[in-house]
């Protein structure tokens, strides 16, 4: 692995062109990546903050390392021993001894045990060190401005598992080739929810997210290990990147009906007294899909006027518990699905800045052929000759609605039935016609 320090030229194309807070850059294996602070100042986080921060971390063990606290930190050996030895002179900390040849061993003394837990009744963060929210919003602007462009080869591997008509794989590249919004509606069953997730695959990169943003002594968690896919960097030195930044693929996060409008704002903490970033703001990078539209525990309208301004500008603005507003940036495709009528839901407003809409209709009988024998051929099952048109026919005499999910959801229960019976895995008609009762019931269909 190689690492080289770029010059502004390389970064951004010229000086002028630099934004003003994009945190120095190197070069990894021909890669940009954030360059490690060499000093408290050169962070963008006051220095206060940072020695703050330290010392809450130093009260958390009885005695520690300068590599500890560094890698506790997420900062260099030589920046946090700075740090250390100025707290050292505010007799915050003591030394207890070396540790290597380039840090010590110490503790926290009584006095910096007092003031850590006035610190704390303030801020219970404890992690990484923070980036400024310019740093930020300069880093995700700067990458997505450079980001790989999303082609119709992208789009067409990343929707293989769909049976689509190729109008609507047309208009779904498009939303992730553009980095515009889109909204898809239809009957339910018809794969509105796994195009939003399958049309994710099509981006292409990785990107660099800060552990958490500091707007003065206020914290906000960005990386999310539960929602954020980690890049393994092969572990280049410590030194060398800033570790304060994750290496993440372009996230996609989903919401679903749990979202209320507060979910939409800083998630604040009043027992670890932190901030938790909103879904839409873990999303920057990537996409941000809202499934099931118009059946969260708000009225969809009040949910419609939310996105308005970010829709618009790209941008979005947050309020901290004190009442300060803070802009962010809103840098991601917004997938809306819903299977209710639009007409019900939104507006004209609302759907005049959705960048695409996307009508997904029922299968015609062919596609759903096409979907029946994509499926059992990807499991390698066969199928006995006659029995989709057979199903087919089931289908219209029972005046039952093709739909997209039926194809798989009848041969994942007759694979059940084959395996709990030990037979043969095989699509046959007694097989099917006890898949079809336990999916769709043993009650006449009534018209």
């Amino acid at each position: 692995m190689s690492f080289t320090q770029s010059s502004p030229d390389d970064q951004t194309g010229s000086d002028e062109d630099r934004p003003a807070h994009l945190p120095p850059l190197m070069t990894v294996d021909g890669e940009p990546a954030p360059k490690a602070p060499t000093s408290p100042r050169d962070t963008g986080v006051s220095p206060a903050v940072l020695r703050d921060l330290a010392l809450k971390t130093a009260y958390t063990v009885p005695q520690f390392t300068t590599e500890w606290a560094a890698r506790q930190l997420c900062l260099t050996q030589a920046l946090v021993g700075e740090m250390l030895e100025q707290m050292r002179a505010d007799q915050l900390l003591e030394i207890l001894g070396s540790s290597g040849p380039f840090g010590f061993r110490y503790a926290i003394s009584g006095r910096g045990r007092e003031r850590a837990a006035r610190l704390l009744e303030i801020s219970g963060y404890i992690g990484p060190a923070p980036v400024s929210l310019e740093a930020y919003t300069a880093m995700i602007e700067w990458q997505l401005a450079r980001a790989p462009e999303v082609s119709r080869d992208h789009v067409a591997a990343s929707l293989a598992k769909l049976v689509l008509p190729e109008e609507d794989a047309l208009l779904a590249g498009l939303a992730a080739s553009s980095g515009r919004s889109l909204f898809v509606f239809g009957p339910p069953g018809n794969g509105k929810t796994s195009l939003g997730h399958l049309i994710h695959g099509a981006l292409q990169g990785d990107i660099w997210i800060p552990h958490c943003i500091g707007i003065e002594e206020n914290i906000i968690r960005i990386y999310d290990q539960q929602l954020h896919q980690a890049v393994d960097a092969a572990n280049p030195p410590l030194w060398s990147i800033d570790r304060r930044w994750m290496k993440i693929r372009r996230p996609l996060i989903i919401g679903g009906g749990e979202m209320t409008l507060e979910s939409f704002d800083l998630i604040y903490s009043p027992s670890l007294r932190y901030y938790e970033a909103p879904l839409h703001l873990k999303a920057n990078g990537g996409m941000f899909l809202i499934d099931d539209f118009g059946r969260q525990r708000v009225d969809p309208h009040e949910l419609l006027n939310r996105w308005i301004i970010p829709l618009e500008n790209r941008i979005d603005y947050l309020t901290l518990h004190t009442g300060q507003k803070i802009q962010i940036p809103f840098l991601q495709s917004l997938i809306i699905a819903t299977n209710l009528d639009p007409e019900q839901v939104t507006d004209p407003a609302f759907l005049r800045r959705m960048g695409y809409r996307l009508y997904l209709a029922p299968p015609s009988p062919d596609r759903y052929r096409t979907i029946f024998e994509q499926y059992a051929h990807r499991l390698d099952i066969p199928i006995q000759p006659g029995l989709v048109e057979r199903l087919l026919e089931r289908y219209a005499s029972e005046g039952r609605e093709l739909r997209g999910c039926e194809p798989r959801d009848l041969i994942e229960r007759s694979r059940d039935i084959c395996r709990f019976t030990t037979r043969p895995m095989e699509l046959n008609d007694e097989v099917m016609t006890l898949a079809w009762t336990g999916y769709f019931g043993n009650k006449p269909r009534t018209t």
